[in-house]
């Protein structure tokens, strides 16, 4: 089927086809992100009016909905222009007025005769403790109660969209919505207690109760899972689309395993061991491998790299690993580099400054195959960058990569299986959602010998004892990084403020201790003096963020930090990550200008009281909300108008179990259930799921 149903063409139809929708409505709605009928499905009521009756407006407090019947008694016409008219009324009780700033005369008469009896409703207002009720929003004869109803549903609205327009509007779209065969699993909508779809919608926009707008309510689940399911079919498909391209099975030794497993120091974590072996059975079968490996700060993600690629020379070829930057590549070669020598595996570095003869030399190494592992920048991807087997692709921090060039990568050989690593650990349900067409292994113990890390936090106008503190222990031999603020939106800002703290720390802990890095300066340049700083020529490192991702320098023990405040908790984290690498006692100072705002200080002290980068990671998507903490450039998270990622994880992971075992029984979606998923594709417009469906 790779045309839309002809049952969903109504709600796709224009909105003028909308009972009361002109073109000039039609536009308003935009401000809604309202283009279609079908988008009003999803635009749900989020309060409720209480418009039962009541007998009297007595007890009713300033600003209550109450709907009385009165008798009206008189009318004050106004005396002059810009005063109501007033209308006198008597309900069981008492007698109040109903008070109009406009609509002329003769019209309110007609609506309220005198002596006549009328059911009004409306807000109430207390007026030099007279009672009013300005501008009743409904006025009926007592025989038409039945048309009011009693819980009137509240929309969001935009300029020119009002209540009375949304209502109508999102009535007659789910009117022109058709019985849908079921695509949610029977056993799991029986367990659950979920309403059919056209029925989840009918009482979703009519709620009879405040406990049908909540999202726990049986009609509000189902739509949120509908949502939540149609997108992780979407993944499932994404997966079984790599997974069907023909694989390569590569079955290690253990022999290059064993000799580096006989040199650790240390024995891997349990995390660890799972990973290794979920990435050792991957590679040994003949589907691609699409892994992540997510791992917090200082869990060991480079020892199972380092493992899997050793797999892949076992079984006779080559392995590939990816970082974003120089310094990262560098940090890895020499983190890896003395333990593949252990095994007598070639390990070599590609980055763009390798030029000339040198150049040549290793390129024909690689072509050869006498280069085994191969660590490098963004310089691997060129042309001449030829691989005599390349089995295994290895893609560090990876979203500072395009999908355009993981694939390239994988093009580097035959059937390439592809491993994924991140050191920001996500949140359950946003990894789900992200990462959702990838299997995950997740590392989440900390390696034996890592010494905790102690997080202080100080206000700036005490600068002037931490410099002090900081002046005793670089004499004392420590080393520290200073990380400085995100001053504005600019970068220059940003450097401006870092040589301004460079020079202070310079004049106050003597000339050459300090050294400095940001990100306007040329690669070479920040590498030599990091470089020094790795050699302890420099006692204390000045730097913007360009620090936070895997610089490893065993003996720094001190970082601070300063305006912690402006910085998102996961950066914050993994900024602390630098320190606490080696047997050093290390400490994180988090520098802040008061006053703190409540937020500000819940997130330093989030901080102050866990280094688990899951635990933070979840406490800044509940702060932040979920498009913050991916931050905007990785708009890889959806954004669903009824499902909330941030609650409804369990939702989540339902939604993607469901989906793989469905494709799994049914991969083209040709039983009656996967015809009826394939119309929730339609209506949820995942016309990437319905590529994938026409091309599979």
């Amino acid at each position: 089927m790779s045309a839309r149903p002809e049952s969903l063409f109504p709600l796709f139809a224009d909105l003028t086809t909308l009972a009361g929708v002109g073109p000039k409505t039609a536009k308003a709605f935009s401000g809604l992100s309202v283009e279609r009928p079908k988008d009003l499905l999803f635009t749900l009521p989020h309060s409720l009016i209480d418009r039962r009756r009541v007998p009297t407006v007595v007890g009713a407090l300033s600003g209550d909905v109450v709907t009385v019947a009165v008798t009206v008694l008189r009318h004050l016409f106004p005396s002059r222009k810009g005063l109501p008219h007033r209308v006198f009324v008597r309900d069981s009780d008492t007698e109040f007025q109903l008070v109009f700033f406009r609509g002329a005369a003769d019209w309110i008469e007609k609506q309220l005769p005198v002596d006549e009896s009328r059911l009004v409703s409306g807000k109430i207002e207390f007026y030099d403790s007279t009672i009013q009720m300005p501008h009743p929003d409904h006025i009926l004869a007592l025989n038409k109660e039945d048309e009011l109803p009693h819980f009137e549903p509240v929309y969001p609205l935009a300029a020119g969209v009002t209540q009375k327009i949304m209502t109508k509007s999102c009535l007659d779209a789910i009117s022109k919505t058709p019985e849908l065969v079921e695509w949610i699993d029977p056993s799991l909508r029986a367990r659950e207690g979920w309403p059919a779809f056209k029925s989840a919608l009918e009482i979703s926009h009519n709620p009879m109760s405040v406990n049908e707008l909540s999202p726990t309510s049986p009609a509000r689940q189902r739509l949120a899972y509908d949502e939540l399911f149609a997108h992780q079919i979407t993944l499932a498909l994404a997966r079984k689309a790599v997974k069907s391209k023909p694989g390569r099975s590569s079955v290690g030794t253990g022999k290059l395993r064993a000799q580096v497993m006989k040199a650790l120091p240390f024995r891997p974590t349990g995390a660890q061991g799972r990973a290794m072996d979920d990435i050792e059975h991957d590679l040994s079968t003949s589907e691609r491998m699409n892994r992540l490996l997510m791992g917090d700060v200082g869990s060991g993600k480079t020892l199972v790299a380092l493992m899997s690629l050793l797999v892949a020379v076992e079984s006779g070829g080559q392995g590939v690993l990816m970082a974003p930057t120089e310094i990262l590549a560098r940090q890895h070669l020499a983190d890896l580099r003395p333990l593949a020598e252990q095994a007598g595996v070639v390990l070599e570095l590609l980055t763009g400054r390798d030029k000339g003869k040198e150049r040549k030399a290793k390129l024909q190494a690689l072509a050869q195959g006498n280069i085994h592992i191969l660590v490098g920048t963004h310089a691997v991807f060129q042309d001449d960058v030829v691989f005599s087997d390349l089995r295994l692709a290895i893609v560090d921090e990876q979203h500072r990569f395009g999908v355009t060039q993981r694939m390239a990568l994988a093009d580097k050989g035959r059937s390439v299986d592809m491993l994924v690593m991140t050191a920001t650990p996500i949140p359950r349900s946003l990894s789900l959602a992200q990462y959702g067409d990838m299997d995950v292994s997740i590392l989440d113990e900390k390696p034996a010998g890592r010494t905790p890390i102690k997080t202080a936090l100080s206000a700036t106008e005490r600068m002037n004892d931490v410099v002090a503190h900081l002046n005793a222990a670089v004499t004392a031999g420590k080393q520290a990084y200073w990380v400085c603020p995100l001053v504005g939106e600019s970068e220059v800002m940003d450097l401006m403020a870092a040589e301004e703290r460079f020079k202070h720390l310079r004049a106050a802990l003597g000339e050459g201790k300090v050294g400095l890095v940001h990100g306007q300066m040329a690669a070479d340049e920040k590498d030599a003096t990091m470089a020094q700083f790795v050699a302890g020529d420099l006692s204390v490192l000045v730097a913007t963020t360009v620090i936070e991702v895997g610089v490893n320098v065993p003996n720094a023990s001190i970082m601070v930090i300063e305006r912690a405040e402006h910085f998102g908790l996961a950066q914050l984290h993994q900024l602390r990550g630098r320190v606490g690498r080696g047997t050093v006692a290390s400490t994180c100072l988090l520098l802040y200008q008061a006053p703190l705002s409540e937020t500000g200080r819940r997130r330093l002290e989030v901080l102050r009281e866990t280094e688990d980068g899951f635990r933070i990671a979840e406490e800044d998507l509940t702060m932040r909300g979920a498009g913050d903490v991916l931050g905007t450039a990785q708009s890889g998270v959806p954004k669903f108008k009824v499902a909330d990622i941030e609650t409804q994880s369990a939702l989540m992971a339902l939604a993607q179990n469901d989906a793989r075992k469905l494709l799994h029984d049914d991969p083209d979606l040709e039983s009656e259930r996967g015809q009826a998923v394939r119309v929730l594709l339609w209506l949820m417009e995942k016309d990437r799921a319905i590529r994938l469906m026409s091309v599979g």
